[in-house]
């Protein structure tokens, strides 16, 4: 046993008032409403390095005390009876642990991410807490915890920010962990009561709304130019973010978002920093190229001489840099002809800042409340209205220091998000002094899965040096 740090108190003070919202907000409702998993999941799956395996009962009585500190982990969603309002979150009368959190046994670090995937293409149970735990043991150096949740409860920041929040500085046991506050006879929302009230409530803001209209016809009719310009000017820019930057590889393809494959590749955090400052961009840039630069070799392994590829990457919304904290998802061409990393770096940030002149980055956030009050399968042909990416890249920070979880050392952290019509979603999660990136392939529209895997290592070895 041994004393709580200040630290490690600090951040799991932090823990209990994660996620307090009472409703899903419109975003995760579209999200949610419109998923049609695995094609359209919003599901990620984190596979975590320990360098051993922990002693199970330690292992469950740490989690145990996680969902009662993080009170949403052991809250499911229940919907109105018709979308006049969001989803709420309530406590799960019969939430069970044993039903979230189990342990197998795998012979290799191979076989674990075999059984990870075929985990992250289970669907949910959507009447329970939206998360799913396996600790894989057996294999040889350590063992792995592998953790799928929705998006409706955290999305990718989300859960590795969560997770590196309850893990502790330490290898010794905290006898004494805070708890969150105990919530007494949790209510059980009725859908109807919750459609009533959604109804009332979108009554009461008609007079709001009415008023707002008449503001925007008045102006219309006093101003016309500067209305027809303005919408023309946004309309504009919604057509060139919803269509391709690129043609798409014939490499990649054909998808059908059912045969996940994970992949994860270890780079050293400062020689991917050095390329990015070299190239003069930014962390999110360096792993838009490393990905870009590991898909040239294998369209060469393959004698494609295809040049540019459709990209997927995260726009910040504050400004132009990566340390904004709102960021929208957009659309790039991306250069497979380029062969120097930091040219590869210098190429992808002029694409990313052409982005910052766009008006509609948003657009899909101001669309989601309307979008929720209709049938679910209308959201979801919005989401599909975009043009997919070849590949979808997303830089995450995770823990800057050591961290443990039930007294086994963390060694890296992968984050697998969901396929949104990709050939392949790549997340870099930050931990300590390493990359650690995390590949998800839809393994129908990559004929050589191996060669792929050896040609982003042989890019990650170009990016060290």
């Amino acid at each position: 046993m041994s004393d709580v740090s200040d630290e490690d108190v600090e951040r799991w003070s932090g823990a209990a008032g994660w996620a307090a919202a009472p409703e899903l907000t419109s975003m995760q409702t579209l999200l949610w409403r419109a998923e049609r998993h695995p094609v359209q999941s919003s599901t990620s799956t984190v596979v975590i390095d320990l360098d051993r395996a922990p002693d199970w009962d330690r292992f469950v009585a740490a989690t145990e005390w996680g969902t009662r500190l993080v009170r949403r982990l052991r809250q499911r969603v229940v919907e109105p009876v018709v979308p006049t309002a969001a989803p709420t979150w309530a406590d799960d009368p019969t939430f069970d642990l044993a039903y979230h959190l189990r342990r197998e046994h795998v012979a290799s670090r191979e076989e674990m991410l075999v059984h990870a995937a075929q985990i992250a293409l289970r669907p949910f149970d959507r009447t329970r807490p939206l998360w799913e735990g396996v600790l894989f043991e057996g294999m040889p150096g350590g063992a792995a915890y592998v953790l799928k949740i929705h998006h409706a409860l955290a999305d990718p920041l989300g859960t590795v920010q969560l997770l590196s929040m309850l893990q502790s500085g330490q290898r010794a046991h905290t006898p004494r962990k805070p708890l969150g506050d105990e919530v007494v006879a949790p209510v059980e929302p009725d859908p109807v009561d919750l459609a009533v009230t959604g109804f009332r409530t979108g009554v009461a803001s008609l007079p709001g709304t009415a008023r707002a209209t008449a503001r925007r016809v008045g102006l219309a009719a006093t101003r016309p130019q500067v209305v027809v310009g303005s919408a023309l000017r946004y309309g504009a820019s919604v057509r060139r973010l919803l269509t391709q930057a690129a043609p798409p590889s014939p490499e990649l393809t054909p998808r059908t978002g059912r045969m996940w494959s994970f992949l994860t590749l270890d780079a050293p955090l400062e020689s991917l920093r050095s390329v990015a400052r070299l190239g003069g961009g930014t962390l999110d840039d360096a792993a838009v190229a490393l990905v870009l630069g590991g898909l040239r070799r294998y369209h060469a392994r393959r004698d494609s001489t295809v040049a540019e590829i459709p990209v997927g990457v995260r726009v910040s919304l504050d400004r132009a840099d990566d340390l904004g904290n709102r960021f929208a998802g957009a659309l790039i061409s991306g250069p497979l002809a380029i062969e120097d990393p930091v040219d590869r770096v210098a190429a992808v940030r002029g694409e990313v800042l052409s982005l910052h002149t766009e008006r509609a980055l948003e657009v899909l956030d101001a669309a989601a409340p309307l979008l929720n009050r209709m049938p679910s399968f209308v959201g979801a042909s919005a989401l599909r209205t975009a043009e997919a990416p070849d590949a979808f890249v997303l830089t995450l920070p995770g823990p800057p220091r050591r961290r443990y979880m039930a007294g086994a050392e963390v060694q890296g952290m992968y984050v697998l998000g969901p396929l949104p019509g990709a050939a392949l979603t790549v997340c870099l999660v930050t931990c300590g002094d390493t990359a650690c990136i995390g590949v998800n392939v839809d393994a129908s529209a990559v004929a050589d899965l191996a060669g792929l895997a050896e040609c982003l290592a042989e890019e990650v070895a170009a990016f060290a040096g």
